[in-house]
């Protein structure tokens, strides 16, 4: 995983609200899966779990009406309802009380693989160099600046850095201050004033996501007077630096105003500048690379007291993306391209057109994608246009040279521009981008990340034509034998080679640059896995090429299906906790996530039972192909992936022998019926509007909440919650088990815990230490209630008994002879755990998700 920029300065169509809906589809077949209660093989609290009261209450809609007995729990400030929660995890306590000597191993095993100093490289921008680390023994990261001359040059500063000195070190944020001092931290957004000489940022101080906004003087460490807003969401500062513009939420959590403030002016108010009235739609502010204009309509920053205009009238379904450079605007857009187009098809292409003429009613100047390609998203700098393309099926970076010249042809093709497509480690590589803020910088700084190599710090020369290896997170106590890893340190040393052509310069360049990964030690394939519908889904496999057994080892698969986003599954050294014990670790690319363009549109609204079907589908190859064993497939989703994991195991209970649900979105018809909650409204082009009848048939066709199986033998389930969530209410994950226990299988849905942060909020809470006790607990409770290759189930006819620490006791057949097989031969894995790593630490978490790990390994800290 990546660590996301605190500092952006653009929106990404990656993250942009894209519209969703669902038709029904026939219940595909289940693997031939045994049917006795789950719970049969591993111990239970001697307690009951609780019982919550019910209260009759009525819902109706389109002619329906049911009874929802836990109706009441939607008022988080009911005693009752504290009572119940705290009720709940004392059960979870108790429950878990056998695995805390795991716990505390796999704990030891991850806090080991930290590195022991987590820091970044600078990355520099005017005559600073900002960058980030996290003190020994601290939780969080602080954000750091020092001064450096332009004339110092990359390769001294590079220099300067590795030898851990280059100026006075000032100190920007320091988040362990804030959680010192509030108990939880959580920033939003940070930007640097054009002048370097303040910092703005939004603070969420108790959970619930209603940031704070802090203007600190960089001058004297203070925070300026007036400057604190609640309700912040993104900020833009115009180029005299003491204007500030913000976007506030309303009562629903919907950014939906902008307004600014005039730095040192206490006797004027903050200023509205443009309302957003329809409750549909989001409004955010950011300003384009070069400084020059702020983007909401089109402000000029040069004179941001000005007004704004539109850039075209508003059209369903239909975005653009403003950058400017030196009197042109590209407009990234997926507007049709003709009139005689009445609708986009969803697919973008690159618009170039003069500041004067933005308002026109064609644009001549059009970039278009290649046939196997399709455009994401861009960047642009003083010299060169960065464009992030899908490029048969997987993501690409290429820059071409500004400015443009059409002459008198107004339509090229991406070729035509002579495109330098950055060298890239594999297909599976993850791209996150830094901070890159500086306009005249001719290199581009991304993280490279895949499920078997560890985050890359890469600089990219678009003037040059060759890339540099800046740093790559570092693995402590790697086994000799892990199988291929490549040194990672090499920097470019172009500047010093004889002068050759271009094309030899740039292979002799590939040649000294080595990425390190694991592919020796771990394997990771991706497959396609044909749906219900004949529709071929992305699946990626990862698993230890040591300690995987072919139709014996335990499997987690893990989905999201929403909002357009695709899985992220970068380096996470976590992970090696449960490959190294032999499970597969699988990644399922449903619809409804992201892809090409209508990848998303064919799994949300009423395609949404698309996205549940793929994910079952993906589960079932697993277990047909020998990846894992057939009882011992479990299942996690994140947020709205809790909705995928819910309705899946709903639609097929005997797939899944346990799932944990992290601060799910179960109760999706209820929600939806609600406009007052927050974000709902929102919801509606995600997940359909249920005051339409389709649309709330297909809805309640599929909400995890309405459609447990009666007396059915359900998985084993780890539930998670926070008591402060804005985004999903607490109230789903408690309903969820509650009805889970009254409706299934009163014996199996015993092992069904519910785990209740009492302050945190949607996105939790802790640093990386934290993190890795979270992490731990999950891994316990997947172990426990599946087992391992090593455990002490039944495998391969053998029946094995193990010692808290993993040496063998006795292993018999039947009951005959004492198995005298090297434990290697009986796929069990020595516990002592080599020590690999993770690195880096935790970023702003994108909207509209839960990410798979809130401080994210492989990371990498921009502006």
């Amino acid at each position: 995983m990546a660590l996301l920029s605190l500092l952006v300065s653009k929106p990404s169509l990656k993250t942009s609200f894209l519209p969703l809906t669902s038709h029904l589809i026939p219940i595909i077949p289940s693997s031939p899966l045994s049917s006795h209660c789950t719970t049969s093989t591993f111990p239970l609290p001697s307690q009951s779990p609780p019982v919550p009261k019910k209260r009759p209450f009525n819902i109706s809609a389109h002619t329906k009406t049911w009874q929802d007995p836990y109706h009441w729990m939607r008022n988080a400030k009911d005693p009752d309802f504290v009572d119940y929660l705290n009720r709940e995890n004392s059960y979870a306590q108790a429950f878990m009380d056998d695995t805390q000597n795991l716990q505390r191993t796999l704990l030891e095993e991850m806090k080991n693989r930290l590195p022991t100093q987590i820091s970044t490289p600078p990355e520099r921008w005017g005559h600073w160099l900002y960058y980030q680390y996290i003190p020994e023994g601290k939780e969080y990261p602080v954000l750091c600046r020092r001064l450096e001359t332009e004339e110092s040059g990359l390769l001294k500063t590079l220099l300067n850095y590795a030898k851990g000195h280059f100026g006075t070190e000032q100190v920007l944020l320091d988040w362990n201050q804030i959680a010192e001092q509030h108990g939880y931290v959580h920033v939003g957004t940070c930007r640097v004033s054009p002048d370097h000489k303040f910092l703005a940022y939004t603070l969420d101080i108790t959970g619930n996501e209603q940031f704070l906004l802090q203007v600190k003087d960089l001058s004297n460490g203070y925070i300026v007077s007036r400057s604190q807003v609640d309700g912040v969401v993104s900020l833009a500062w115009a180029q005299d630096s003491t204007t500030l513009f913000y976007t506030v939420s309303d009562e629903n959590q919907r950014p939906y105003r902008v307004l600014f403030t005039k730095l040192g002016s206490d006797e004027i108010d903050d200023v509205p500048v443009f309302t957003e009235s329809n409750s549909s739609f989001c409004v955010d502010i950011t300003s384009t690379k070069d400084g020059k204009f702020i983007t909401v309509y089109v402000i000029d920053a040069t004179n941001p007291l000005d007004g704004l205009q539109r850039v075209r009238e508003r059209v369903s379904g239909v975005r653009y993306f403003l950058e400017h450079h030196y009197g042109v605007f590209y407009i990234l857009t997926n507007a049709p391209l003709s009139e005689s187009e009445d609708r986009s098809d969803g697919n973008y292409y690159l618009a170039q057109c003069q500041v004067a003429d933005i308002q026109s009613s064609d644009w001549q100047n059009i970039i278009l994608p290649s046939e196997d390609m399709s455009f994401q998203d861009m960047d642009i700098f003083n010299g060169h246009l960065v464009l992030f393309v899908n490029k048969k099926s997987f993501p690409a970076l290429c820059s071409v040279n500004l400015p443009i010249q059409f002459n008198s042809v107004n339509q090229l093709e991406i070729e035509n521009l002579d495109p330098w497509f950055f060298p890239l480690p594999s297909s599976q590589c993850n791209i996150v981008p830094g901070s890159n803020h500086d306009f005249m910088n001719p290199v581009y700084r991304v993280v490279l990340s895949s499920p078997v190599m560890p985050g890359v710090v890469v600089d990219y020369n678009m003037s040059e034509r060759v890339f540099s290896i800046v740093q790559q997170e570092k693995v402590r106590d790697i086994p000799g034998d892990c199988g291929s890893c490549s040194l990672a340190y090499e920097l470019d040393t172009s500047e010093h080679l004889d002068p050759l052509n271009d094309k030899d310069k740039n292979n002799l360049n590939i040649e000294l640059q080595r990425w390190k990964d694991f592919s020796g030690a771990y394997c990771c394939k991706t497959k396609e896995v044909i749906s219900h519908d004949g529709v071929r889904v992305p699946l990626t496999i990862l698993y230890s090429r040591k300690a995987w057994q072919r139709g014996q080892s335990p499997g987690l698969l893990e989905g999201y299906g929403a909002y357009g986003e695709v899985l992220d599954k970068s380096w996470c050294s976590d992970r090696l906790s449960l490959l190294d014990r032999g499970w597969v670790l699988a990644f399922a690319d449903v619809r409804g996530g992201g892809g090409h363009s209508l990848w998303h549109k064919y799994g949300s609204g009423l395609n949404k039972c698309n996205s549940i079907y793929d994910f079952i589908s993906c589960g079932n190859y697993l277990v047909s192909e020998g990846y894992v064993h057939r009882d011992r497939l479990g299942a996690i989703g994140f947020s709205a992936g809790g909705l995928l994991v819910g309705a899946a195991i709903n639609m097929n209970p005997n797939l899944f022998r346990a799932a944990i649900l992290k601060v799910p979105f179960l109760d999706a018809c209820n929600t939806l019926l609600d406009p007052s909650l927050p974000l709902t409204l929102l919801d509606y082009e995600e997940f359909g509007n249920p005051q339409i009848q389709s649309q709330f048939e297909s809805i309640l066709s599929y909400s995890p909440y309405d459609n447990i199986p009666r007396d059915a033998c359900l998985p084993s389930m780890l539930v998670t919650a926070s008591f402060h969530d804005s985004r999903v209410g607490v109230w789903e994950a408690a309903k969820w088990v509650a009805r889970t226990r009254d409706i299934a299988c009163s014996h199996c849905s015993r092992s069904v815990i519910l785990k209740t942060n009492m302050t945190g909020g949607h996105f939790g809470e802790g640093g990386c230490y934290s993190q890795c006790e979270e992490t731990a607990y999950d891994y316990a409770f997947l172990m426990k209630t599946i087992g391992n290759v090593n455990d002490w189930r039944t495998y391969m006819g053998c029946f094995l008994l193990y010692n808290e620490d993993s040496s063998c006791i006795s292993g018999k057949r039947g009951n005959q002879q004492e198995d005298s097989r090297p434990a290697h031969r009986k796929g069990r894995v020595c516990y002592k755990q080599s020590k690999h790593h993770t690195t880096f630490f935790p970023g702003v978490v994108m909207k509209n998700k839960y990410p798979t790990t809130r401080w994210h390994p492989s990371s990498y800290f921009g502006l």
